[in-house]
């Protein structure tokens, strides 16, 4: 069976992500438009997570190491890692998560 899920009508989280597809082993969400920001939390998940910057700019924190993400540029946050995002830019992202972040 074919799922489609288009972003005119997915739906969006507590936190302004875009739900996307979603299988049992792996979710994809959008982050559509995130407003600047430097004042977010560190955290750790229990899924591991990769994304791809589609416009705008971000830094990540990963394990005291600082990655400036661009347009075009793809990242791996592995499961159980702390981390957290600096949004420099207003930023638009998809990210995958596995299992499916909840």
């Amino acid at each position: 069976m074919t799922i489609k899920i288009s972003t005119k009508t997915a739906r969006e989280g507590a936190d302004g992500e875009v739900s996307l597809a979603k299988g049992e082993k792996v979710a994809m969400r959008m982050w559509r438009h995130e407003p600047p920001t430097d004042d977010k939390p560190s955290a750790s998940r229990p899924y591991e997570t990769v994304g791809y910057v589609i416009s705008g700019r971000a830094e990540l924190v990963l394990d005291g190491e600082t990655v400036t993400l661009e347009p075009g540029d793809s990242w791996l946050v592995p499961a159980g890692a702390e981390h957290t995002y600096k949004i420099l830019e207003e930023l638009t992202a998809i990210e995958a998560t596995a299992p499916p972040a909840s």
